[in-house]
């Protein structure tokens, strides 16, 4: 229940700050014609319905929010709900896949460094996921471009799939997984080495619980140990992070979809800004907000399902 006020705040706080700004829609739209006189200004403004008071604008964008209805886009001259439905399915396979690449792949990497705390494998580990972090998501994203796709020409240069191919089924998922490679990398490199490091810290930690020195004192392998006791109690934090992580990688969506000229959610936030269409903007943000209220939750279910005392204690208050 908790979620709604925070979209509420979200809704309203996102409209006030737009009204600050100066300009909008219709001054961008008369600038692209080249000039305008004040009548013309005036009557687009009533037609979209700008010249009304701030907070009569503001109950109008709620009312029509409870009815799921996102407006009219200025800039596209279409409704905005029918845009945002034919962008945001991009950004979620960019998102989704890039998140399943660093979480899986860095989980994985930080249980092999936490498994000997001070290895030379840890050290290696550690240094390299250092050096990954350190690496901007943009700069990385030209130079996979530059190497993969201009010269060896492995992967397109950009793109969300080849434009006509007229692949249907299985061919168009192989087509779009093959443009996907290289903006999923460079977007999953970074968060994958934030994992990495976040799981071979908890696991550095939960190495000194009682329990664990319980569990090597019974003769336990250490395989066993490692796996069903330390990795599981140090992917807890992972877990969090990951439902964090999640507004932050929609917010580094935007730079890659524009690297790799992806028609995605963030690039659409882009034009939206350069054309400065306000509901435009105010539906990306909306939909935004939900897709990481959603994720959010999904987060603390799989918390519970991790560590069963959470939804225990949940229930008993």
């Amino acid at each position: 229940m908790s979620s709604i006020p925070v979209l509420l705040i979200v809704v309203v706080g996102t409209f006030l700050m737009m009204e600050l700004a100066s300009g909008d829609a219709v001054d961008a739209y008369l600038v692209s014609l080249g000039g305008g006189d004040a009548g013309l200004a005036a009557s687009l403004r009533e037609s979209y319905g700008l010249d009304q008071s701030t907070l009569a604008r503001l109950g109008l964008y709620l009312a029509s929010l409870v009815q799921l209805d996102l407006g009219y886009s200025v800039a596209f001259n279409r409704p905005i709900l029918d845009i945002i439905l034919e962008r945001l399915p991009n950004t979620l396979w960019l998102m989704g896949s890039a998140t399943a690449l660093a979480f899986t792949l860095g989980s994985a990497l930080g249980i092999v460094a936490g498994a000997r705390p001070g290895s030379v494998v840890d050290r290696m580990l550690s240094a390299g996921s250092l050096a990954l972090y350190a690496v901007p998501s943009f700069w990385l994203g030209l130079v996979l471009s530059l190497v993969f796709a201009v010269q060896l020409r492995w992967f397109p240069t950009s793109g969300i799939e080849t434009i006509a191919s007229g692949k249907t089924g299985i061919d168009r998922a192989l087509d779009v997984a093959w443009h996907l490679v290289l903006p999923v990398t460079a977007l999953g490199v970074l968060y994958l080495a934030l994992f990495l490091r976040m799981m071979r810290a908890g696991m550095a930690e939960v190495w000194r619980q009682d329990f664990v020195l319980a569990a090597r004192a019974k003769g336990l392998a250490r395989h066993r140990i490692v796996l069903r006791h330390v990795a599981r109690n140090a992917l807890l934090p992972l877990v969090t992070v990951l439902g964090l992580q999640s507004a932050t990688m929609l917010g580094g969506s935007v730079v890659i979809e524009s690297v790799f000229a992806i028609p995605g959610f963030g690039r659409l936030a882009q034009e939206a800004v350069a054309a400065r269409d306000t509901p435009l903007l105010m539906g990306i943000i909306v939909v935004s907000a939900v897709l990481v209220i959603l994720v959010n939750l999904m987060v603390d279910m799989a918390y519970a399902w991790l560590d069963p005392r959470v939804g225990s204690a949940e229930a008993s208050s």
